[in-house]
């Protein structure tokens, strides 16, 4: 019996000193280890004076880590001692076994490291599911306290720092990620993204050498006020998409070069006006219905019938004959309230029927773009010209242009990465439009200048740039690089870059959504920084 006690205590308690296990009871549900504890004397919590003389002793129940399908419960002896120094507010005191309690702990330490595991990794109620399958059931609450209970991980100051925002709320509240660039490790988060939050928080670590970030005044600011001896480097990420954003921008610009103006066909020119641009064309059930009364009141007046006869049979008013009888063609019936009237889409129905001919038939894609025109009604109106009238004249025929999206990715892509069809229409869009040839070009040289880490030629690209006046959009681009150059050319010249920050973005975006809207700013950033 002695030897399985021994085996016990080496199984349960190998990593725990002056425990002996005493017994082991076994039922169907669950596992009682009864054990005391041998250490003669303690420290006061209080003072720290240890202490031999005993006060009493009792029995503490902390649950454990559950073993072949069944809870285990240890059935702890621990003493109260008394405190010997005067001085101290305490009288007595409980021992407590490192390794495996606590105050007021109801759990073993290797059962609360376990469902810390859990909380960082799974959260709340993932987290409480996944409890249920290993036998220790616990509350989300459970968890998400145990986590807030956990001290900050020790950090030293990074060399290379990256800073970058994401969203506690799209679109309302923002904070900032502070990420070790060399040791791709999360060292902080802070509750906003202003410049004197991370200007502060900046000052404290003076080491910091070199700072990775996007363009956005806060973080350039916070960043030369709080660390004005660390080279910012500006991500090359960043700085090609904004030069992604400018490009599309220039390309919708000159979207009439996408495709040859159609010529009109002379039959088409020379048709006189049909039906269909009357007030109510054929189809339109008011047409038809004041259409069909003419034809009927007509046939009956020539058949001999009276207009009295006549309103009598239709069940009609005599005027309503009357009005109808004078009429010779049911077109003159179309007046009053259904007769068109002057809108206020009459001034922008041409530029409509030039971007339909063009190949835009998207009727809200058209709203939007005369809304930028300053067209102050809804989509409604435009919706009801595009079927009524749109919608039956005849489009140009030849093959569909390319959009400007397409066109912007051709310009963006490595030629060589481009397939053959591409490149073919790439080159019949330059060759039809010198400002997109000038806009390859300029493109070109700045893939060369971030592939090649060639950033000496910066001020030069943008000095061409800006005298792109064809191109406002790029020569705007260049413009505000020029607020931050020195950034610029640093990102563009050294091999740092946010790469890394943004994946800790994306990864804070993932348990943001894991914690079913309980990530508030502390327990986010005790998940982010510890389970790293």
């Amino acid at each position: 019996m002695n030897e399985v006690r021994l085996q016990l205590e080496e199984l349960l308690f190998s990593s725990v000193e002056n425990v002996l296990v005493e017994s082991v009871v076994t039922t169907d549900m669950a596992v009682r280890v009864e054990a005391v504890s041998t250490v003669r004397q303690a420290p006061c919590p209080g003072c720290g004076s240890w202490s031999e003389r005993i006060h009493g002793s009792y029995l503490r129940f902390p649950h454990d880590l559950p073993t072949a399908g069944k809870s285990v419960v240890v059935a702890l002896r621990v003493r109260r001692f008394v405190c010997a120094a005067s001085f101290c507010p305490r009288k007595t005191f409980v021992e407590q076994v490192p390794g495996l309690t606590r105050r007021f702990g109801r759990r073993t330490e290797r059962l609360r490291s376990t469902l810390v595991s859990v909380g960082l990794a799974l959260a709340g109620r993932a987290g409480a599911r996944m409890t249920d399958v290993f036998g220790t059931p616990v509350s989300r609450n459970t968890l998400l306290r145990l986590i807030a209970s956990l001290p900050d991980p020790p950090t030293a100051t990074p060399r290379v720092l990256g800073v970058d925002e994401y969203a506690q709320r799209k679109g309302q509240n923002y904070g900032t990620v502070l990420v070790d660039v060399e040791t791709r490790r999360p060292i902080d988060l802070l509750p906003d993204r202003e410049a004197d939050t991370l200007a502060a928080w900046l000052a404290e670590r003076p080491g910091i050498e070199i700072v990775c970030r996007d363009r956005a005044p806060f973080f350039a600011d916070g960043s030369t006020r709080g660390a004005p001896q660390a080279l910012q480097v500006a991500d090359r990420w960043h700085l090609w998409h904004n030069l992604g954003e400018a490009t599309e921008k220039c390309v919708y610009r000159h979207r009439n070069c996408l495709r040859p103006t159609p010529e009109q066909p002379r039959e088409l020119q020379e048709e006189p006006e049909s039906a269909a641009s009357s007030p109510w064309p054929t189809g339109h059930r008011f047409a038809e219905r004041t259409r069909a009364k003419h034809a009927t009141i007509h046939a009956l007046l020539a058949a001999g019938h009276s207009k009295r006869s006549v309103a009598r049979q239709l069940g009609m008013t005599l005027n309503t004959i009357l009005r109808f009888s004078r009429a010779a063609t049911p077109e003159e019936m179309f007046t009053g309230q259904w007769q068109n009237r002057p809108t206020t889409l009459d001034a922008y129905k041409p530029y409509l029927d030039q971007r339909w001919q063009e190949g835009c038939t998207n009727a809200w894609k058209l709203w939007e773009e005369i809304k930028e025109q300053g067209y102050p009604r809804g989509y409604a109106g435009v919706r009801a010209y595009a079927s009524r009238n749109l919608r039956g004249k005849p489009r140009p025929v030849g093959p569909r242009p390319p959009s400007a999206r397409s066109v912007t990715r051709w310009l963006l892509t490595h030629p060589d990465a481009l397939p053959e069809s591409d490149r073919i229409q790439l080159k019949a869009v330059l060759a039809n439009c010198p400002e997109l040839a000038a806009l390859s070009e300029h493109v070109r040289s700045f893939a060369r200048m971030v592939t090649e880490l060639e950033g000496e030629r910066l001020p030069e690209w943008i000095t061409s740039a800006r005298a792109a006046s064809d191109l406002p959009s790029l020569s705007r681009f260049a413009q505000h690089l020029e607020r931050d150059l020195n950034a610029v050319i640093a990102g563009l010249t050294l091999p740092w870059n946010s790469g890394v920050v943004e994946g800790h973005v994306n990864r804070i975006k993932m348990l943001k959504r894991q914690m079913f809207g309980r990530a508030g700013f502390e327990l986010l950033r005790k998940r982010v920084l510890l389970y790293a």
